[in-house]
This record gives C-alpha cells, structure tokens and sequence, in this order.
C-alpha cells in the first residue's frame, strides 16, 4: 500500500470526513530538496469534517499530524493541508 492510500485509510478512521482528498504531488517537485525520487515525498491534503468545528488552525494540523503517526510524517518530505468544518 502507498502513503497516500495509508494517508486516506487513517484521516478517514480518526475524522470520518465529509470530503476528503489526497493527491500526490511528488512529481512536481523531481530535482527540488526533499525530493528523494521516492515518488512518495509530496501531499497535498483536503479535508472537512465536523470534529475540527472546536479547533483552532493549528489544533487542526496537529491533530491531523497526529493521525497519520509518526511513521507518514517520518517518511514524507511536505504535506500541504486545507482543512474545513
């Protein structure tokens, strides 16, 4: 299984999302740092669900952060996130 389908599988068990997307950006970034040629380095996250209605912007992330685990956030090099009620 690849991140982006274990980024899917633990934001959709932790949120139960309304929408959700996870779109792997890695080939926009061959050549730049932090690119590994993994194919595997850069995500790009949207998400909207009822349980971040209480939390702020940065409660959010983390909590997002945490969701995925530190074996994702470990093996990725950026994840960009666009987060909704």
């Amino acid at each position: 299984m690849g991140i982006a389908e274990q980024i899917r599988d633990r934001l959709e068990e932790a949120f139960q999302p309304s929408e959700l997307s996870v779109l792997n950006e890695s080939h926009l970034h061959a050549g730049h740092a932090g690119h590994d040629g993994s194919e595997e380095s850069h995500f790009r996250v949207a998400i909207a669900a009822p349980a971040f209605g209480e939390m702020s912007r940065i409660g959010r992330e983390r909590a997002i952060h945490k969701a995925l685990g530190k074996d994702i956030m470990g093996a990725i090099h950026a994840l960009a996130l666009e987060i909704r009620v």
